[in-house]
């Protein structure tokens, strides 16, 4: 089934060009990836779908039968409202229905009371009221009666999450879930888990982002926004970037020859004649469009830098047994820590663990409880935080640089002038020259962090770098990076980046407690893993059944023994209990709002069934043996 249809689609502001010509097409059951850089036109091409943005030209027919559903960076909200009221603003008939049944409780309109029971069955909307507070509890939504206006950003953006899908779900008719990077500002787990939800889930999913793991997990195709241009590959991460480079090495070897061919042109132009005749128009106009091939700029991210880097002492950084805690949380618990000369140290923690207050009491700008802190005289700290750009409303992009320096160092003698340097960030001359007001949120977002690293730091200290940044950008920050020859601490939730750039990590576990970690995020995810599987598993574990050794003689007898016979009886005295204790804590998740006791009787459910299941396995084989004797 068809969803969508875009033919010969174009859309500018003023005279940059997003997209020109051009044409795609959803189907049911496509789980898309759009990657482009900043300023490209992702959000813009997603709105117009939406028809919340206008085309210059082309068309867009969306079929009659789907509704489509967006995930913005943008969300609107009453900030009146509370949680559960937001929870409950949409618009469709589960969602109705489970408000009338709410109404119900505590109503005496016996009528009434019936038809919300019956609407609450016609709906399916029992199993929306289970699955919209499973996804609240995912997404560490606890507090339903918390004012929307009262909420960080980053809660506000989860909220509004748990509403889309919840949405998503409670419709009945076929949907397109668009959704602009959803991952921002969720830690790890919420990560992984709306990975692993939108993989298995059967959507249609229309998706910016710039995390690789969630791209390479949740979808199968890949579009991509160059030059005004769309190119669609079906495939991996890795396959998009292979068949990059292809169509790049191609584009050069035809630039070259319009090169070759431009320079004959030209020389032919300028013998010409003014008055010319209709036979040369036409080589005239080929003159040109030759000439446009030739002056195609290639550059994305050629340069390779050999940084001319400030000295580095023999003292770097030194943290001896800080403790740092807000009322009765505990962040940091006497920890110790010495930094040393070009590591890279990656952080990582849930949200509110403590990340940021290490780097602001590294940095001075927070003061530790206890503890002190020695930095080398050396040290220039170049800090990457994540409260945006400071600049004046008309200031240019390159005048901004240029308030740094005029030229940026190199190790060879040579330097890099601010342009070229603007210009390994992915800033063409055209966009240089532009104020910074008229940037994308995420040009601004990749202009601050070139103006970090144009200071020429050598100590980087990062806290989500990656939050709304392009994976062009991306690619270009993680190469310099792995060239930079100071020390570096990132906090990010971005995996694939940690992966890349940290070689130690520094893990917020809890109560104050910080991991240290030799090895990139994913091996310390994986012995993570292993060891939370090892408690589990001993936690969980019955009492061993001990095992009859019978003689020789004996053997073949299947009659069971006296212990064997006392355990049937106790297991079938025992399964009906945890039956009911089931059903019970069934019951209570069905009718419970509160969601860290949603938390706790999910985990009583998982031991009970457990236990059951247990039992049950026993069971059988007791019955097969007494039916053998």
């Amino acid at each position: 089934m068809n969803y969508v249809s875009v033919e010969n689609l174009t859309k500018s502001y003023g005279i940059k060009v997003l997209f020109e010509n051009i044409t795609c097409h959803v189907n049911e059951g496509d789980k898309i990836a759009i990657v482009a850089k900043n300023g490209s036109g992702k959000s813009t091409l997603l709105k117009i779908l939406m028809g919340k943005e206008i085309a210059d030209s082309g068309t867009v027919n969306i079929n009659k039968d789907i509704q489509v559903v967006l995930f913005d960076q943008e969300i609107d909200f009453d900030p009146d409202l509370t949680i559960d009221e937001f929870m409950m603003t949409l618009d469709s008939a589960p969602i109705m229905a489970l408000k009338n049944y709410h109404k119900s409780l505590h109503s005496t309109d016996n009528d009434f009371i019936e038809k919300a029971l019956l609407d609450m069955e016609a709906h399916k909307a029992w199993d929306l009221e289970n699955e919209m507070k499973q996804i609240l509890s995912q997404l560490k939504i606890t507090d339903l009666e918390a004012k929307m206006g009262t909420l960080s950003g980053g809660q506000i953006k989860r909220v509004a999450l748990a509403k889309l899908l919840t949405e998503t779900r409670a419709e009945h008719r076929h949907t397109l879930l668009i959704m602009d990077e959803p991952t921002n500002h969720l830690d790890v787990e919420m990560v992984e888990w709306l990975e692993n939800y939108l993989s298995k889930a059967k959507i249609t999913l229309l998706l910016v982002t710039h995390d690789r793991y969630f791209l390479d997990s949740v979808c199968d195709t890949i579009w991509e926004m160059e030059d005004g241009n769309l190119y669609m590959h079906n495939g991996s991460y890795a396959t998009y970037l292979e068949n990059k480079m292809i169509r790049e090495d191609n584009l050069n070897a035809t630039i070259d020859k319009a090169n070759n061919l431009y320079r004959k042109e030209l020389e032919w132009m300028r013998r010409q004649p003014k008055a010319r005749t209709t036979k040369s128009k036409s080589r005239i106009d080929a003159f040109y469009d030759t000439e446009k091939v030739a002056k195609t700029d290639t550059r994305k991210q050629g340069l390779e830098l050999d940084f001319e880097m400030k000295r580095l002492g023999s003292k770097i950084l030194e943290l001896h047994h800080i403790d740092k805690s807000f009322g009765n949380k505990v962040l940091l618990k006497d920890f110790s820590y010495q930094f040393q000369r070009g590591e890279k140290v990656g952080i990582v923690g849930k949200n509110g663990a403590g990340k940021s207050t290490l780097l602001n009491i590294i940095q001075g700008l927070e003061k530790a409880d206890k503890g002190d802190i020695e930095t080398g005289e050396t040290i220039h700290f170049g800090y990457f935080s994540q409260k945006g750009l400071t600049y004046k409303e008309d200031e240019r992009v390159i005048d901004f640089i240029k308030e740094v320096a005029e030229y940026y160092p190199l190790a060879n003698g040579k330097s890099l002038s601010a342009s070229q340097f603007l210009r390994l960030f992915l800033f063409d001359d055209q966009t240089q020259y532009s104020p910074i007001s008229k940037l994308s949120g995420g040009e601004k977002r990749r202009l601050h962090l070139m103006y970090i690293l144009y200071q020429n730091p050598n100590f980087l200290i990062f806290d989500e770098p990656t939050n709304d940044l392009d994976l062009p950008t991306l690619t270009v920050l993680e190469n310099f990076l792995q060239q930079f020859q100071g020390s570096l601490i990132i906090v990010s939730h971005d995996r694939y980046f940690m992966d890349r750039i940290v070689d130690h990590v520094l893990a917020f576990e809890g109560e104050g407690k910080i991991r240290d970690f030799t090895g990139n995020f994913s091996e310390y995810r994986e012995a993570k893993s292993k060891e939370d599987a090892l408690e589990k598993s001993v936690a969980a574990k019955p009492e061993p059944v001990k095992e009859i050794v019978q003689s020789p003689n004996t053997a073949k007898k299947k009659r069971l023994s006296f212990k064997e016979q006392r355990e049937l009886e106790t297991i079938e005295k025992e399964m009906p209990e945890l039956e009911d204790q089931r059903a019970k804590i069934l019951d209570q998740l069905n009718n419970e709002s509160d969601y860290e006791k949603i938390a706790k009787l999910s985990a009583d459910l998982e031991h009970i069934s457990g236990r059951l299941e247990d039992h049950e396995m026993r069971w059988l084989e007791l019955q097969e043996m007494q039916g053998e004797a």
